[in-house]
């Protein structure tokens, strides 16, 4: 059970998949004007992150390691990643019309969420099973979740600041993003 803590806290804040990685910075950049939205894309990656990561495990292992077609993971998890981003964005669509179009092109991003497919190939290479790759893929995307939320809130008050002109728009986005990937590298030295 510790193993399974740690690994949840590493991939979450340690080897947070936006700062410390750079996977996922379309969507991060872009969605992370306002809370809610964000907040929504959070939650959307979220749920696309763990069922992909079960579900690529078991393709794997079941599928491509018997029939020695592990050349073809990649292949194979874009297209199980490609299916569950459709599936996500038929519910959020009939659930939630105005989330659906605060998210506009960005939740069809996720098929090409580099973080999505990151998190299944990471648990290829590491050769985690179905419980570890699971976990894996809830600690990355929850520390998706809170960097984008973070940044997020982070965006919403600077609208009231005053921002140098040569620094209005991305660059203080990066700045930002910048200084949030500092202050997640201090979780590096952190004793379990």
């Amino acid at each position: 059970m510790g193993k399974l803590v740690l690994l949840f806290i590493t991939s979450a804040f340690v080897s947070n998949v936006v700062l410390s990685r750079f996977l996922g910075l379309c969507s991060f950049v872009g969605v992370s004007k306002k809370i809610k939205t964000a907040v929504g894309m959070g939650l959307a990656v979220v749920f696309v992150i763990v069922i992909a990561s079960a579900a690529a495990n078991l393709v794997f292992d079941f599928i491509l390691v018997p029939l020695d077609l592990t050349y073809l993971q990649t292949i194979v998890f874009i297209l199980v990643i490609a299916a569950l981003v459709q599936f996500v964005e038929m519910i959020i669509k009939k659930y939630s019309p105005g989330l659906y179009n605060a998210l506009g092109v960005y939740l069809a991003l996720i098929t090409t969420n580099c973080a999505v497919l990151g998190v299944a190939l990471t648990n290829a290479k590491e050769g985690y099973n179905l419980i570890y790759s699971i976990v894996y893929g809830l600690g990355t995307a929850f520390g998706y979740l809170v960097s984008i939320t973070l940044l997020a809130g982070i965006r919403e008050r600077m609208e009231n600041n005053d921002v140098p002109k040569s620094f209005q728009g991305m660059p203080i986005v990066l700045i930002t993003a910048g200084l949030m990937a500092i202050a997640f590298y201090g979780f590096s030295g952190l004793k379990l």
